[in-house]
């Protein structure tokens, strides 16, 4: 990993953590999802977001965490595909969050595209 590295989780936790008080209505739901949301990043594979998913509920269930929270975790994590638009706030919250590099100051970004382009070295330019 070039990106989805230590460095990522703690700019989206810290970025959470920046975020005005009250704009989770399940804040430590979206804290675990943040946690987990990049835990398996296969480069080549599809599967990620739905296995990090289910990493999500199988340790966390372990720990005790109650099943409707459990299923609130996955759908958080399985929002992260980006395949549609987020239709709940901490959805929304999340994402804009995981996002939030493409807004990053320009040394930042500029890093980012350096280490997406070293992980994703097989893909051509």
């Amino acid at each position: 990993r070039k990106y989805h590295t230590l460095q990522h989780l703690h700019e989206v936790l810290t970025t959470l953590d920046l975020a005005p008080s009250g704009i989770c209505q399940h804040l430590r739901e979206v804290q675990a999802g943040l946690w987990f949301h990049d835990a398996i990043y296969e480069l080549r594979g599809s599967q990620n977001e739905l296995k990090s998913a289910q990493l999500a509920v199988e340790r966390l269930g372990a720990a005790g965490v109650p099943p409707d929270a459990l299923q609130r975790i996955s759908d958080l994590i399985l929002a992260t595909r980006h395949t549609a638009v987020p239709q709940d706030n901490d959805a929304c919250v999340l994402v804009d969050i995981d996002l939030s590099i493409l807004g990053a100051p320009r040394e930042r970004f500029e890093e980012y595209e350096r280490q997406i382009r070293a992980e994703y070295s097989f893909v051509p330019g």
